[in-house]
Order: C-alpha cells, then structure tokens, then sequence
C-alpha cells in the first residue's frame, strides 16, 4: 500500500469509529484519566501559552489546560481525522470554550511556523502515525526553545491484557492479522529505550520517561465486546466476521483469560501506558 492509499484507509477507518467513540467518551476518559492528569501536570502550562495538541482526537485532554490559558492564551485542538477534529469542535462548544481553535492537521506536516508554540500535548497518537520520527522531528520544529513536549503511548502488549488478551483470542482465531513490523499499532512504542532515542533523536533534551497504571472496568464479557465492536476499529471488524457459534466461544475464553482480573462486580483489566516529558 502506497501513501497515499494508506492515508485514505487511515482516514476511512477514524470516520467509521468516530461514532462510537464519541458514544464512548465517558467509559474512555474515566480509565484515560491517570495519563490525563499526568501530561497536564508535566506540561505545566501558563496564563497565555499557546499549546498545541496532536492526534487530539475528541479533545478532552487540551480542554483540561484551556482554563489555565486564559483569554490571552491559545490552544490548537488538532487531529489528522475531520470525523474525529468535528466532534471536538461541538465538545468544546458544549464546554463553552472561547479559546480554542480547532484545525485538521497532519502530526507528520504540522502547518505551522518554526518557534511557534509554548507546549505540545499528544495522548495515545504517535505510535499510531506512520512516521512517528518525522512527527517527532516536526513537533521540535514548531515548539519554542526550553519549552515541553508531553506524550503519552502504550507500554508492550503482555502489559496492556485490556486489550492484548482479545486481540490474542481473535488473531488465534484468524479473524485477526498479525501485525507487521514497523506498521503502526499500539505498541509499536512500547519499548522504553527505544522510545526515549527516538525522542533525542528528533532534537530534544530532558527525556523523561514514567509509567502510568491504567485499569478499564467491565461488569462482564458481554459488556466487554458490546464497548469494544462499539468504538469500531480492528476488534469491531474482527468480531463482524465470526459466526455466532464462534463468538460464544470465543467469549467462553475470554472469561478464562480474564479470570485473574475478576473483582467484585465484574473484570479491572489493568494496562501500562509510558509518558514522556520533554523540552
């Protein structure tokens, strides 16, 4: 697949999810909340900073530092994905938010001028993009001297069972394709060393690298499957594929692999995610 058809397809599969992540907000930011609160604190804004927010998706983690921005601040609410930049458009509507401009941005071609930003966030965006290096690079291109970039991506798939432990069930079950390597995915970041050359390499200093524990909660299987062929993507298609003989089986192994998660009231599937501060 070529760029340009790889741009397409990316394109394509944010506009079918976009839905179901939008349906999805609350459940998401609830478990999202611990990297939230980290990259906002370790990006440590000011009253009339200008912040730039990458891959923002529905945008929630630049609203938590829009009140800090103040009138004579600015923040750039931006995602590759119209479907995904429209939804934080009316979120911020509904917040009531003056601040904020929101833009269809490419992380790999950021339109925008050299030393032209005082802080940039990206949650959960660069392991996703094709050339995390070059976004990397552009990112330190437009952020101005001594100032921080915050970021968080996924730690490695035995780390993250909240999803791992699925898609392991659907690729043994062939409704799921092994991952080739250097595509993007969701741990294609989840090495530390790597990660942190990666960053250095890409012209910054400072490199900071913490775990953050996340936990998803789910009162069941069932409730498991119906939030995850929600927010579409991969699990969504996968599942569509398999007849319903298959499906109950495959759920009788997903209660067996989520057995050592039970609690009190269903599953806390735990997950590891690497935040990285840098200047």
């Amino acid at each position: 697949m070529d760029g340009d058809e790889q741009r397409q397809t990316r394109l394509e599969n944010w506009a079918a999810m976009a839905g179901g992540w939008e349906r999805a907000r609350t459940e998401r930011e609830k478990s999202a909340a611990p990297v939230t609160e980290w990259l906002v604190r370790e990006l440590a804004p000011q009253p009339g900073d200008t912040v730039l927010e990458l891959a923002a998706g529905q945008g929630d983690v630049g609203f938590e530092i829009a009140a800090v921005l103040g009138t004579s601040g600015r923040l750039i609410s931006s995602d590759f994905s119209p479907a995904m930049a429209e939804i934080a458009r009316r979120r911020s509507a509904e917040l009531d938010l003056t601040n904020v401009e929101h833009c269809i941005m490419d992380a790999e071609q950021i339109e925008l001028a050299e030393d032209s930003v005082d802080g940039v966030l990206c949650r959960w965006g660069y392991m996703l993009m094709p050339n995390p290096a070059t976004a990397l690079a552009e990112t330190r291109r437009v952020l101005r001297s001594e100032r921080r970039l915050a970021f968080s991506v996924w730690s490695s798939g035995p780390r993250n069972p909240w999803i791992s432990v699925a898609a392991g069930i659907l690729l043994a079950h062939g409704h799921m394709p092994a991952p080739e390597p250097d595509e993007p995915g969701m741990f294609v970041l989840g090495d530390e060393e790597l990660l942190r050359r990666l960053v250095e390499n890409a012209g910054f200093a400072n490199v900071r690298i913490e775990e953050v524990a996340v936990h998803s909660n789910y009162p069941s299987v069932d409730e498991y499957v119906r939030r995850s062929t929600e927010m579409g993507g991969m699990f969504s298609r996968a599942w569509a594929e398999a007849h319903q003989e298959e499906r109950e089986r495959m759920k009788d192994e997903f209660r067996e692999a989520f057995a050592p998660f039970a609690v009190d009231g269903g599953y806390e599937l735990p997950g590891v995610s690497l935040c990285v501060v840098a200047s």
